[in-house]
Order: C-alpha cells, then sequence, then structure tokens
C-alpha cells in the first residue's frame, strides 16, 4: 500500500535529484488516481513492473491526468464538473499550480499537452448549457490562462493531441445539471468527433447516424492513421449498439460476435491502441474487449470493474482495476503484474 512515507520519501530522493525529467521521478510508465482504504486520494506513478514511486495528495477524487512530455509534472484532474486540476511536481509531490476556469465554466474530467509540451489543453463546459470549450493555458512558464476555443459541441470530455498540434475532442453530446451531473437532454443528443488546428479552426467534425445519437463519444485513442473513439449508450438500455468507432479514411463501427454484443453493458469507461490493437474496457460489465485497427473483434478478457488501459512496451497493454490489480495483457488473456491496497480510478495514463 501507498502511503504518506512513500511520499516523504520522494521529497527525500528528489533533494538529491536535480533532474527535472521522469527519470528523476522513478522513472514511471504511467500514472493514475487511487483511493486509499482511508478514503484519501492520491495521483500515483507505476513503473514497468506495476511497483508504485511516487504518491501525490490530491484533496478529492482524481478522474484523469494529463502528463508533460518532457518534464516529470501532471495535471490531476477532479471528476466533472470539475473541482480542481492541480499542476503536480511528481519529483517532490509539491502543487505547483492550482487552474480555475474563468466564471461560468467548468472543468470536464481530462487534458493534454500540445507535443512541445509549451501549451496544456483543458476540457471544459459553459455551467448552463454545457456548451463546450477548450481552454488554453502556458505550460512553459507559469500555466498562466491564454485564452479558449469552441469545441463545436456539448460536453467535450477527453481531449487529444496529434503529433502535428491538431486537437482531438470527444464531445460527448449531453448537457448536466452543473450541480449534480444529471443529464437533461437525452432526447436530442448530438455527440460528435472535432478535429481543430492549433488556432482553434474545425478541420473535421464527424457525427454518428441519427439512431445512435445518443451514442455519447466520451474517450480518445491515437492511431498511425486516424483515431478511435470509446462511447457510452444514454438509449434503451435494452439495445445493443456498438461502443467502439474508428476514424481513419473512413468511419468504422466496430461490432463484437453476437454472443458478446451485450457484455459491455452499454457502457465503455476507457481505450488506448497499441501495435495495431485497439483496448476498450467496461468496469459495468467487468470485461475488456480487444479489436484490431480495422474494427475486427480479437478477444475478451473479463476481470471486475476493469477500467483503466494504457499501452504498455512489454505487452500491448496495462489494465487496472478498481480492487486495486494492475495487469499486463494481450489477446491471450490477463496476467498479474502487482497489487495494490487502492481502488483505482477510471484512467491510467502512458508517460511519454
Amino acid at each position: 500500500m501507498a502511503n504518506r512515507r512513500m511520499v516523504i520519501k520522494g521529497l527525500a530522493a528528489a533533494a538529491i535529484l536535480p533532474r527535472r525529467g521522469w527519470a528523476a521521478a522513478g522513472s514511471p510508465a504511467c500514472v493514475a488516481a487511487a483511493r486509499a482504504p482511508d478514503d484519501s486520494h492520491a495521483l500515483y506513478g507505476i513503473d514497468p513492473g506495476g511497483g508504485l514511486v511516487f504518491a501525490v495528495p490530491l484533496p478529492g477524487r482524481g478522474h484523469a491526468a494529463a502528463a508533460h512530455p518532457g518534464r516529470a509534472e501532471a495535471v490531476a484532474f477532479a471528476r466533472r464538473p470539475g473541482l480542481f486540476a492541480l499542476v503536480l511536481d511528481c519529483r517532490t509531490g509539491a502543487v505547483l499550480h492550482r487552474l480555475a476556469p474563468p466564471p461560468g465554466l467548468q472543468f470536464n474530467g481530462h487534458g493534454a499537452f500540445s507535443p512541445d509540451g509549451r501549451l496544456l489543453y483543458t476540457s471544459e463546459v459553459v455551467a448552463q448549457g454545457s456548451a463546450g470549450r477548450i481552454g488554453i493555458w502556458d505550460a512553459a512558464q507559469d500555466y498562466a490562462r491564454l485564452g479558449q476555443m469552441d469545441s463545436h459541441g456539448i460536453g467535450p470530455h477527453e481531449v487529444r493531441t496529434r503529433a502535428d498540434g491538431a486537437i482531438i475532442l470527444a464531445n460527448g453530446g449531453i448537457e448536466t445539471d452543473p450541480l449534480d451531473r444529471t443529464p437533461l437532454n437525452l432526447g436530442r443528443m448530438r455527440p460528435n468527433l472535432a478535429v481543430l488546428s492549433p488556432s482553434g479552426g474545425l478541420l473535421s467534425l464527424t457525427e454518428l447516424d441519427p439512431g445512435l445519437h445518443q451514442n455519447s463519444i466520451r474517450h480518445l485513442a491515437l492511431l498511425r492513421d486516424g483515431v478511435a473513439f470509446a462511447m457510452q449508450w444514454q438509449g434503451d438500455p435494452a439495445e445493443t449498439v456498438p461502443l467502439l468507432g474508428i476514424l481513419g479514411s473512413a468511419l468504422t463501427l466496430a461490432i463484437p460476435p453476437e454472443d458478446q454484443a451485450a457484455a459491455m453493458r452499454g457502457y465503455a469507461g476507457s481505450i488506448a491502441a497499441n501495435g495495431g490493437l485497439i483496448a476498450v474496457t467496461s468496469p459495468r460489465g467487468g470485461v475488456a474487449m480487444i479489436h484490431d485497427e480495422g474494427g475486427a473483434h480479437r478477444a475478451t478478457l473479463r476481470r471486475a470493474d476493469i477500467c483503466g488501459v494504457a499501452p504498455a512496451a512489454d505487452a500491448p497493454f496495462t489494465f487496472t482495476d478498481g480492487g486495486g490489480a494492475i495487469w499486463s495483457a494481450d489477446e491471450a488473456g490477463l496476467r498479474l503484474r502487482a497489487r495494490h491496497d487502492l481502488a483505482w480510478d477510471n484512467h491510467l495514463v502512458r508517460i511519454g
């Protein structure tokens, strides 16, 4: 179990490590938020073997994080609607900056750095109406807010950046109550996948067929020639709909075999891509499905409350679950890397 001694140990180690890169923070492979048995929350660094190399306390439940491409800094985001976004020095545990959106806006769970690390983009909504905004922050210096851009949709959630600087947005399409997240527009949802230029110009906008307008686009994984996206069905739970979309030269919706089509129970929690494969998790269904980049189903892996997933160096994927386990996985199955006395939150973020 990680505890305050781990944090103090990290502080002591950082005193003799002047470097600012991720090696100075124990060379983690991934970062993830989790809850400890005493109900405290922290952002953890996870090494390639599943060991914990740092723990930075958080003021409440975390959701996702954005890892700086060069410095040992991560921005930890609260569950939406966001009450905090903290810039953390993962060598020392120090809170470098506390970010707050302008009045009337709320953070919405995710953020991403520009490829050169000079900018941070944050997914945000206008509190009343959930119109989407992307906050722009100066990550090169003091994380001052530089401005914002239109997400071209309602309720943006995950944001990713391509190597060319383009910004990809999962506009979930759901208007929510600003206080308790109650959905307000399920009958008139219009989720979309938007791609913006670094200056905010709309490069492309992809919507689903009208019959799938209640399939909220939530999470993203970059592919060699496109993007994969995971969805959460807000319609009739008796209906079985595709929860994985792949946008390359055309839009493909991946459909599992008929006997497994309902296994995810309408809910995809996270997504990652690596080595020509795509993994999508469902904590609600207790499954992770692996597809190839063409959308063909390759395997269904079963584990209770599995959700976090990230590419791994020695296997296609690393997974985390709500019981504290960290798994290595490929099409053949899950293999336990480590287990900790923690409840991992939704997302596992790869470093680099």
